[in-house]
């Protein structure tokens, strides 16, 4: 077994880790509002939602293109294959910080942040600041800003057009309702966050020498990422759906469904128009807010709020640090 080898699957094992936890850090972002709003029981909820991550595992390669081939330029050779080591470690560990503290960071950004740092701390390479900005730290900012506007409008458009309604008949419609909106939602988390792991597994594949090109897909990198992305998403992370269902608002089935439309839409349209790898976190938590709104400026707990804002803004460097760190440890061990 070769060198090569060795590190391509020392990476690809990290990347599908990465992914696991992914699954169970994420799940909140499917599932919370449906839980919440008894819409779905909890299991139901997460087998549905891994069912949803599977599905549309297959439908992200244009995201997975941009993480495999934009992020960052590595010359081929084991020690790249260190860096994205690093890189995708030092992604896990924010992922695990921030599900301890139930807080719905998002673990893209903790991917593409511990690639770059261990890219810059390792002098080796280059970072691609233009995709960076263009793809990730734009769409970082814009997102949840789309995500409160378009979850007040749609809210109030529910409330106007049902405005003589009645509750009792309009909730359990709306319950019906959030399911076709959270199975959406599932596919939307599949097309964006398993097209991650994939592209982290083609880059290595490339860095390695299997493969030619990093726009290329093999099949078994779409299904082994998929499963492993609906095994994490059916783990569960129930500190986080606690945050995402309950402590920044109460919802109302009406007010689930408009959050999960609004998220979903705006995940599938970066996903397969613009093939943007955008945070399904911060698409999903603004979309409560702007639906929460809606009450009253107050009933949003803007303390819960500003909590989920300062681990949105530390996620990338805060990544980015650990795996520099971590590249430092492992560096060692990739020559």
């Amino acid at each position: 077994m070769t060198s090569e080898l060795v590190a391509v699957l020392a990476v690809i094992f990290a990347a599908m880790a990465f992914d696991y936890t992914n699954g169970f850090h994420d799940a909140a972002n499917a599932i919370a509002t449906s839980v919440s709003t008894r819409a779905l029981t909890p299991r139901v909820a997460l087998i549905m939602a891994a069912v949803g991550n599977f599905v549309g595992a297959h439908l992200g390669a244009g995201v997975a293109r941009t993480v495999g081939d934009g992020l960052v330029d590595l010359p081929p050779g084991v020690p790249s294959l260190g860096i994205v080591f690093a890189g995708v470690l030092g992604a896990i560990a924010w992922n695990l910080i921030t599900w301890y503290f139930g807080l719905p960071s998002s673990s893209s950004h903790a991917l593409f942040g511990g690639l770059v740092g261990a890219t810059l701390f390792a002098s080796q390479g280059t970072v691609q600041w233009g995709t960076i900005i263009d793809k990730v730290l734009i769409p970082m900012v814009a997102s949840p800003i789309v995500g409160i506007i378009l979850g007040f409008v749609v809210m109030v458009a529910i409330m106007w057009i049902f405005r003589r309604g009645n509750p009792g008949k309009l909730n359990r419609g709306f319950r019906m309702a959030q399911t076709v909106s959270a199975a959406a939602m599932s596919v939307g988390h599949g097309m964006q966050d398993a097209a991650k792991t994939m592209g982290i597994v083609v880059l290595a594949l490339y860095t390695g020498g299997f493969q030619d090109d990093t726009t290329h897909i093999p099949w078994w990198v779409f299904w082994t990422s998929a499963a492993v992305l609906a095994a994490g998403t059916y783990a569960g992370g129930w500190r986080i759906i606690r945050t995402l269902g309950r402590k920044i608002i109460d919802l109302g089935p009406a007010e689930g469904f408009a959050a999960e439309a609004v998220a979903s839409s705006v995940l599938f349209f970066n996903a397969q128009v613009l093939h943007a790898p955008i945070s399904t976190t911060h698409t999903i938590t603004s979309a409560i807010m702007g639906v929460g709104a809606t009450k009253r400026l107050n009933a949003v707990r803007w303390n819960v709020a500003g909590s989920i804002v300062i681990a949105w803004i530390t996620t990338f460097p805060a990544a980015a640090a650990i795996s520099g760190i971590v590249y430092f440890l492992v560096r060692p061990l990739f020559g």
